[in-house]
């Protein structure tokens, strides 16, 4: 699934690890994606976690979507700062699913989000 992520290979993820309902996920933060306070947007923190968030519920085949997602932003980065999400299956039931999202910015929790899950194609691959 993620070698199709044209929206999030675009900003310079690159996936780290998945498998089994887990993820890992790396992007390097650039001047364009500062807001007016030369903070990172919290949408790019936001895209960063749910790529982490898709690549986790998309390793067990079938395709995976969102049914919705929270995010609490913790603290503030900046260009340079090298952000790191790492997704983590919580519990799966029928075809619905929670995960958690932790973002990191060397070894700081920066955001925690939390992602709802739903299969849409049972036995299909992602």
């Amino acid at each position: 699934m993620f070698d199709r992520d044209t929206a999030s290979k675009a900003l310079g993820i690159e996936l780290l690890d998945a498998g089994d309902g887990q993820a890992t996920v790396r992007m390097r933060v650039t001047g364009d994606m500062v807001n007016g306070h030369a903070m990172t947007h919290g949408g790019y923190v936001f895209m960063l976690a749910d790529t982490a968030f898709a690549c986790a519920c998309n390793s067990h085949g079938p395709v995976t979507v969102a049914a919705g997602a929270d995010i609490s932003f913790l603290r503030p980065t900046a260009p340079g700062d090298v952000l790191t999400a790492y997704a983590e299956e919580r519990v799966t039931s029928g075809r619905s699913g929670i995960y958690d999202v932790t973002v990191t910015c060397d070894g700081d929790v920066v955001a925690e989000f939390r992602g709802r899950s739903r299969v849409i194609s049972p036995g299909q691959p992602a």
